[in-house]
């Protein structure tokens, strides 16, 4: 009676702190998506893509200086390891260095200020999804993204379109009132890296190899192919990212959940036919939106369609990396990244100059697609299948 009262008891909390994450994060990514529909309807497809390059920049100085990434602190967070302050000071250390090469060679003081922001924010809400104090993360993300909604739009029209990146900046704010708890908590101990400097540092390359595969393609298509190229492109991920809230919520969901031993086979089979139905929907009605919201964006039509197949793909490799960072296995995650760079990088400067935005479009598929089927196949006849 006991035992099931506890079961009970532990379903009831875990699907609270689902709706905690899915509320905070739908709500949330639907104010940023709101945010930056507005600042594509204001601005030209070339002024939209120089501010994602530069985003770009940034994103990719963040996961550089991330060491303890916020899948690395959620583990740690949830099985209540005391080396998360340490983590904390080395990446803010990295950030540090990171933002004094953007100034050097870019003299963009507002995009090293935003890596900073992101590194807060990454921290922060890594270790409060580890933590389960889902409560507190719903707080701080919709703050976050209100504040990018609100001073975004309000610098926009006060400052014009330089301002920003600034106005991200400020957003990012509140994280500092976590990070700055965190960094009290526990004594910064260095000899607790040798310990788990196999996981940490599997899982920094394949942080750093997703991100790579998902901001390299800014940093390519300006230079290659210009800033216009690169504005519609930016727009037609944005549609994606949208498609992905949900798969989202539930890996930060699921990712808390396997750490602490805790499997969710119906939720995860649930995700995924969700998943393949939102692709499904996205690529039939999404075109007829887009020319009536952004006619300066005409060409972004072709792109949505194919990139809304990459949800599915998208959804498979969250669920496997939850599984296998649980276990501490990130080295199967880093693979599948590199295999996804390799492709992204190589479709951008072939595909890209040869079929525009259509071939970054299918690029973005394959990459997704090869990345989710290694995992699958990791999943089913390697080593991780036994454990």
């Amino acid at each position: 009676m006991k035992k099931d009262l506890k079961n009970y008891l532990t379903k009831v909390s875990g699907l609270k702190g689902l709706a905690s994450i899915g509320f905070a994060d739908t709500i949330g990514s639907g104010a940023t998506a709101i945010f930056w529909f507005f600042i594509a309807s204001q601005l030209s497809s070339s002024s939209y893509g120089e501010i994602h390059y530069y985003l770009g920049i940034a994103g990719i100085a963040q996961i550089i200086s991330l060491i303890g990434n916020s899948n690395v602190l959620t583990v740690y967070a949830a099985k209540n390891v005391k080396i998360i302050s340490t983590l904390f000071l080395i990446s803010l250390i990295a950030g540090f260095i990171s933002s004094l090469v953007v100034i050097i060679l870019l003299a963009r003081i507002d995009a090293a200020l935003l890596i900073f922001g992101y590194i807060i924010m990454d921290l922060s809400t890594g270790v409060l999804l580890g933590r389960k104090l889902f409560k507190k993360y719903t707080i701080f993300i919709l703050l976050q993204k209100i504040l990018t909604l609100v001073i975004g739009i309000g610098f926009y029209f006060s400052f014009g379109e330089q301002s920003i990146i600034f106005a991200l900046v400020l957003s990012y704010l509140p994280y500092i009132i976590i990070v700055g708890k965190e960094l009290k908590k526990d004594k910064i101990i260095f000899s607790q890296l040798k310990e788990r400097k196999d996981f940490i540092i599997n899982n920094y390359f394949t942080n750093l190899s997703g991100s790579f595969a998902g901001q390299i393609d800014k940093i390519i298509i300006a230079p290659l192919l210009g800033f216009e190229l690169l504005g519609n492109y930016a727009l037609a991920l944005q549609f994606y990212v949208v498609l992905m809230i949900f798969s989202g919520i539930v890996f930060k969901y699921i990712l808390t959940q396997d750490s602490s031993g805790i499997k969710n086979k119906n939720l995860k089979k649930g995700v995924l036919l969700i998943s393949i139905l939102i692709a499904i929907l996205s690529s039939i009605f999404l075109p007829m939106v887009i020319p009536h919201l952004f006619p300066q964006y005409i060409e972004t039509i072709d792109a949505i369609q194919i990139i809304s197949f990459s949800v599915i793909p998208g959804t498979i490799t969250m669920i496997y990396t939850s599984k296998f960072l649980a276990l501490e296995k990130s080295k199967y995650v880093l693979i599948s990244k590199i295999f996804s760079i390799v492709i992204m990088v190589t479709g951008f400067m072939t595909l890209g100059p040869i079929f525009g935005i259509m071939g970054l479009s299918i690029t973005l598929v394959i990459a997704t697609s090869v990345d989710a089927l290694y995992l699958l196949l990791v999943n089913k006849f390697g080593e991780i299948n036994n454990e």
